[in-house]
This record gives C-alpha cells, structure tokens and sequence, in this order.
C-alpha cells in the first residue's frame, strides 16, 4: 500500500474559555523531519508532540502549528508586576545611556511581556496536554487519511505505468528471439563472401556464430526484468512504507533495460527500450513523494 508524504488536516477545540487549533502540514522528505511552532509557555511540550507524530509518520517532512487561546481575561492578563517595574527600570536605563528623550509607552513595555507574564496554573497545564494531545490524534488521524487517499491514486498511475512497462518488456523478449536467427544468416552470408572460393573452417564459424548469439541473448535481462515486476506487486501489497525499496526496485529496471538497450542491435528494440526508460523515469518522479 503506497501512502502519499503529502498531506494537510486541522483540528479545532473550543470549550468554556478555552479555543485551540492543531494544523498539521507534510511534504517530501528523505527522512522524518519535525518541525514545531507552539506558544512560548508550552515549549516544554514540544518532546510529546513529537512522539505522537512519530507513532503515525515514518517519512516526510512535518511542519506543526498549535495555537491555544484562553478566553478568560482574568487569567491571560495576569502579570508579575514586581518583574514589570524591572523590565521598565531597566528600560529607563537603557534610555538615559543612550540619551534618548521619547518617554516609554505601555506597548513598547508588552514587547518584553514575555519577562513578567505569570504562568499558568498546574489545573491549566493538565487541560493543555489534555487538549494536545486530543487534537493532536485526531490531526493525525485525518492527516493520513488524506495522505493514504492521495497514495492509492499514486499506485494506481504507476501500477498502470509497470503493466505498460512489463508488456513492452514481453515484445522486446519476442524481437530478441527472433534477432538471433536472422543475425546468424546475415553472419553466415557475410562470411560465405568474405571467403567465396576459399575453403571456410565449419568449426570456426560456428563458434563465432556462438560468440555472437551470446552477445545478443537479452533473454537473461528479461527474466530479471520479470522477477523485479512481481517483487514490485508484492511491495504495493505491504503495509510498511515501501518508498524506498521500490525505488531500489526502479534502479534495478534501469540497469537491466540499459542492458538490454546495448546488446540489442536493432532499431526497434532500441526504440521500445527508450520508451521504458520514459515510464520509468515517470515512476521514479511519483516515488519521490512516496513514504
């Protein structure tokens, strides 16, 4: 099952003085990477919302957004005024040093709130990790979802790019085959003329003709070719993230068909195995967002 690394989903909670929002955002990434933006009073959170995200995503990169807002006055305006008066002095200080005349206002003084705001008490932060955690799960929960939606419309595209792949793979088998007689009466009349009239060492010429075949057998690629397609069904059948083993998978038809494409000395072989390395390079472009 391919899961797509691109992903959006929100989540809202809001009761008695208490609004919040999770907004959850993933895209490409070669690992699992997570990025986290939550109100400065609940930095210390940030090592749990990490591992709920690591319990869901193995793969991408994860930009969260949490916003908490409490809707009580008496408790968001609460403020340690002993610290204010010092951040203030200080702020007076600072002025007369560098001999600024402009007297300090109120909002210039909440610049530096951060000092002087009072912390919430033990019955609120209980409440918070309580609501991370739910909108977190939920967040999660729907951000999969979005991106298990966007993965089956992936493996669709590139299950119907492989049957593509594996039919032409299945004409270039029957030109091979076919290549090698007709390679070999063109040998044999090349020589006939090289030598009319001389006497042509039988032996000699049939162990050339060997050589040659040999040369021009592609029908070892193709089984490996033939291997790799169901080794690539099978993966689409997983549960686990298969991101990168079916892209090992596409390196590994690349080589073979470059194989195939310089052993091959024939037009439309030629032509068939540039139209291969076409989808798969197609393939390879649909991974990258795979998990």
């Amino acid at each position: 099952m391919l899961v797509s690394m691109t992903g959006f989903s929100r989540s809202e909670y809001q009761k008695d003085n208490l609004k919040a929002t999770v907004e959850i955002k993933s895209v490409n990434g070669k690992n699992l990477e997570i990025y986290c933006r939550l109100p400065r009073n609940m930095q210390h959170l940030e090592m749990i919302i990490r591992e709920l995200i690591k319990n869901k995503v193995s793969r991408g990169s994860i930009n969260v957004n949490i916003n908490f807002e409490n809707l009580d006055l008496s408790k968001t305006l609460m403020f340690n005024q002993d610290k204010a008066i010092a951040v203030m002095e200080s702020l007076k200080e600072l002025k007369n040093s560098l001999k600024i005349k402009d007297s300090i206002k109120l909002d210039q003084l909440m610049k530096f709130s951060e000092f002087f705001t009072e912390s919430e008490d033990e019955g609120d932060e209980k409440l918070e990790l309580h609501v991370i955690r739910q909108l977190m799960n939920q967040a999660l929960i729907n951000l999969n979802k979005m991106r298990m939606n966007e993965g089956k419309n992936i493996e669709k595209d590139i299950f119907n790019r492989v049957k593509k792949i594996q039919k032409i793979v299945d004409k270039v088998r029957a030109l091979g085959l076919d290549k090698i007689p007709q390679e070999r009466e063109k040998f044999r009349q090349k020589v006939a003329q090289l030598f009319e009239g001389d006497e042509i060492d039988e032996q000699r010429m049939y162990l050339e003709m060997v050589l040659l075949a040999d040369k021009l057998d592609i029908s070892e690629e193709c089984v490996r070719l033939e291997s790799h397609f169901n080794l690539f069904y099978n993966s689409l059948k997983e549960k686990d993230s298969v991101g990168r083993k079916i892209n090992f998978l596409l390196q590994e038809m690349n080589r073979e068909i470059n194989t195939i494409g310089s052993k091959a000395n024939d037009s439309e072989i030629s032509s068939l195995v540039i139209t291969v390395k076409e989808e798969i390079e197609r393939i390879r472009e649909q991974i990258q967002n795979i998990e």
